[in-house]
């Protein structure tokens, strides 16, 4: 199935290339993205990252291009969620969701983190901007202690989506000017950044309400990732590369029901004194993640 959406989307990506236009760019002077033996990924960001986190397409990108290397990735995407961390209080305000994420970041030990934001906050404008700058630099600050490296996402265009959904696209020079903000943030910080912005999609096909990318979608901006960056799939066939795919989905649902529990008010919530009891469950899901990180790691060896 990927090596089918891979090759609808392929056209377009051949298209930008021939114009000699990358639709994707590390910032000025920047490293690259680059996975070492034993890193730990944890990516950070809204409904882009938590829908990667089912997709799993750019996160096989990665997995397969590093055959050689033992690397877990930890996706800590929440829909919805702003560099303030206001989708993630659930019961509490903003700022203790912002606390319990970046405890949990601390938690994972991470040596590299991702970061995708601006997409939610470019609706507050130009008026906006420099706020956002401001506190996307305090969560910068906040998980320096971990010694991770950092890297970056811009956020994508929006589109034109069918009727009768109104067009999202005339968002796009707010965008814009967000994902500079994001550019100029890692190049203060000669990290790498991946400028999901300069993509030109080539179909309107991509998203499922002009905001966000469905399975082509994220097949498309994975084989985009693949390209620019000259990664390989080690040598991987299409059907190979699809079962490591769905592997590492099965992975994310197992961590996802980790760190984001259903009924989380009973297990560690405000009504943790009436079922508290079974949160002790909650860290069973461990040796089920780490089981299948040792097949899928066992899957992309030449």
């Amino acid at each position: 199935m990927i090596d089918r959406l891979l090759r609808r989307a392929a056209v377009g990506w051949v298209c930008l290339f021939l114009l000699g236009t990358s639709p994707l760019r590390a910032a000025d002077s920047a490293p690259e993205f680059e996975l070492k033996d034993g890193d730990r990924v944890v990516t950070l960001g809204g409904t882009f990252v938590e829908r990667e986190g089912q997709f799993g397409y750019i996160e096989t990108v990665f997995t397969t291009a590093f055959p050689d290397r033992m690397v877990t990735f930890r996706n800590l995407g929440w829909s919805g969620d702003t560099v303030w961390a206001e989708s993630r209080g659930i019961f509490d305000p903003a700022q203790v969701g912002y606390g319990r994420m970046i405890a949990l970041v601390k938690e994972l030990k991470p040596t590299l983190i991702v970061f995708s934001y601006g997409q939610n906050e470019s609706f507050a404008g130009d008026a906006g901007l420099e706020p956002f700058v401001r506190q996307f630099e305090k969560l910068c600050a906040d998980v320096k202690p971990t010694g991770a490296r950092l890297a970056f996402i811009t956020p994508h265009k929006f589109e034109k989506p069918r009727a009768p959904l109104p067009d999202a696209s005339r968002h796009n020079a707010m965008l814009g000017k967000y994902a500079d903000a994001v550019r100029q943030l890692a190049a203060r910080r000669e990290a790498p950044v991946l400028d999901l912005y300069a993509l030109d999609l080539p179909s309107q096909s991509l998203t499922e309400n002009g905001l966000h990318f469905g399975p082509n979608g994220y097949a498309a901006v994975a084989q985009a990732v693949r390209s620019h960056l000259k990664l390989t799939n080690g040598g991987k066939t299409s059907q190979q590369e699809e079962a490591i795919r769905q592997k590492i989905v099965e992975k994310n649902m197992l961590f996802f029901h980790r760190w984001r529990p259903q009924n989380i008010t009973y297990l560690t919530g405000f009504r943790k004194h009436e079922q508290g009891n079974n949160a002790v469950e909650i860290a069973q899901f461990d040796p089920l993640v780490e089981q299948i990180e040792i097949e899928i790691n066992a899957m992309k060896k030449p």
